[in-house]
């Protein structure tokens, strides 16, 4: 495909990003779907011979020895191109003309039937504007971008965990265009989302595993692996939302703020329905009706309304499936065919315009697998043995007897407030107890980019837990994220790691924070951060849709 095409640079390998995308395309040409998807128009891949010959004319090669990760980048960053390389980066630009650049990590490892690596390597977006010699220097740092993240610290726990040696590694890169329109100098795909054709944690047994799930945003797709706010559909039963029904619960959960490229400052920013967006937004958009939503007063309102009360535009997708029901029923058929033809359950990402009916694929891969254990049958215990209880997204799965549980305190966490502190002291705990499993519990979402919501861990920071648990505290602010389909949750199916969200004073869930308070334990080197020492079991039985951490 990229060779045909003139879009391959260098004899190497193409990586596995690289190859599920030509997959991708040889499976659709000449089906019924192939002349309802569309591809980018052009995929560019400089090749892992590309990075090995950087790497070796650099003196770089001893990288995949260097364990300080800070003097990684700089040291890549110092080293000049290769005067074939920077020609046949500009051979690039003049195809692309003025359209923005995605840089995506095409590495060997990643995106194979047993490892995804999402989320381990990096994507950068070019705005590709301003003059030939800035382009060529934006392009040239986000290549470089994409081969340090070989190296960063995540990538090597991730390796380390499944048994991959590091030189056994290597990276292409692809070069796309970010597929979008450009409207007032802002451009950005009008949806963008995740497919997967599994449901391997389930909400509820209501949901079959075959069932498939999309994750939606607004704007450029950052927001649908990351683990900020964004609209989950299940394929077979939209109207299901797992974060609840009520407007509270859909508020709390929905996207604000979407991801675009400035084209006239060349820039890539975040814009807010709060603030200034939503005039531009509904003059753009003539399906924003369908998108958008009002909060006020524990209700919600349409666009359309005047509730004559103060209110808050969100993100919350009421009339899509009714408004867009060919994206639905594409999105099924295409995953149906993509899991037969490829012979294993498969996820995607995509971008979809509303008027016109368009869908881009941009990327493909196999589905990593989470192997649900039998029905697990939760012994009689003892109230007072039951530290966390709860009874949302429990797939089935069973521990018992581990000796170590890791806590991050809420109210410490606030109010000792240094979010980067509180991930590097659970990391330290994380490493000490790298050849034993143990349990993990904090606030809100682990791994979020904004702090506010949860300790921004990194996978490298808790890679070695056994079970992980997070605390919905609406009186800090804090609340799990319940979505399948970031690269969080790819992560647990990957690692077998258990995960138990824990509604903190709802009918069905419990907390136990008065045993957190008296317990002794081992503080970290940020207050919030304690170890416990015990002997902990875990139940979690999907079919009763309830999951228990208790202290023997």
């Amino acid at each position: 495909m990229y060779r045909q095409r003139g879009w391959l640079i260098g004899e190497g390998r193409c990586g596995g990003k690289a190859k599920g995308l030509a997959f991708a395309l040889s499976s659709l040409e000449g089906s019924a779907l192939g002349e309802q998807i569309r591809l980018p128009d052009f995929t560019y891949v400089l090749t892992t011979e590309v990075f090995g010959d950087f790497l070796v004319s650099s003196g770089l090669e001893d990288l995949y020895d260097e364990e300080d990760w800070e003097s990684v980048r700089p040291r890549i960053d110092g080293a000049p191109l290769s005067p074939a390389l920077r020609e046949d980066l500009e051979r690039i630009l003049e195809e692309a003309g003025d359209v923005p650049l995605a840089i995506r990590s095409s590495s060997l490892l990643e995106d194979s039937l047993s490892l995804s690596f999402a989320g381990k390597y990096e994507t950068c977006f070019s705005p590709n504007t301003g003059s030939r010699e800035e382009r060529l220097a934006s392009l040239e740092r986000c290549v470089k971008t994409v081969w340090a993240s070989l190296f960063n610290p995540s990538a090597r726990a991730y390796r380390a965990k499944h048994g991959r040696e590091d030189r056994k590694e290597s990276m292409a890169v692809l070069v796309q265009q970010v597929v979008g329109r450009p409207r007032e100098g802002y451009y950005y795909p009008e949806l963008a989302g995740a497919l997967f054709s599994r449901v391997f944690r389930r909400p509820t047994p209501r949901v079959r595993k075959e069932d498939g799930v999309m994750r939606l945003c607004f704007g450029l797709g950052t927001r649908t692996v990351d683990r900020g706010n964004a609209r989950v559909f299940y394929l077979t039963n939209p109207a299901l939302r797992p974060e609840g029904n009520r407007p509270s619960q859909i508020a709390e959960s929905s996207q604000v703020d979407f991801d675009y490229i400035d084209q006239t400052y060349g820039a890539f920013l975040t814009g807010s329905l709060s603030h200034l967006f939503l005039p531009f937004i509904l003059r753009n958009h003539r399906n924003a009706g369908a998108f958008i939503e009002h909060y006020g007063d524990e209700a919600l309102h349409s666009t359309l309304a005047d509730p004559g009360i103060p209110t808050r535009p969100l993100f919350t997708f009421p009339g899509l499936p009714q408004r867009s029901r060919h994206l639905f029923d594409l999105s099924s058929r295409l995953m149906a065919h993509l899991e037969t033809t490829m012979g294993t359950p498969v996820d995607l990402e995509f971008t979809y315009e509303t008027e016109g009916e368009e869908f881009h694929l941009v990327q493909m891969r196999p589905l990593a697998s989470f192997e649900e254990m039998a029905r697990v049958r939760i012994p009689d215990l003892p109230e007072e043995r039951v530290l966390l209880r709860g009874d949302r997204m429990v797939s089935n799965g069973r521990m018992e007897g581990l000796s170590h549980l890791v806590y991050v305190d809420p109210e410490a966490y606030v109010n000792r407030w240094d979010p980067v502190g509180a991930a590097q002291a659970v990391g330290e705990f994380n490493r000490r107890l790298r050849d034993t499993p143990y349990v993990l519990v904090g606030p809100g979402r682990w791994g979020s980019r904004n702090p506010a919501l949860g300790v921004p861990v990194q996978y490298a920071q808790i890679c070695h837990c056994g079970c992980l648990a997070e605390l919905s505290l609406p009186q800090y602010g804090f609340t799990p994220e319940l979505s399948y389909g970031t690269h969080f949750f790819l992560d647990m199916d990957n690692d077998g790691i258990l995960y138990l969200p824990v509604f903190a004073g709802q009918p069905r869930n419990a907390f136990r924070d008065d045993w957190f308070e008296t317990t002794p334990c081992e503080t970290g080197s940020h207050p919030a951060v304690r170890l416990y020492r015990g002997t902990f079991d875990i139940f979690l039985d999907g079919e009763s849709e309830t999951g228990v951490v208790a202290a023997r």
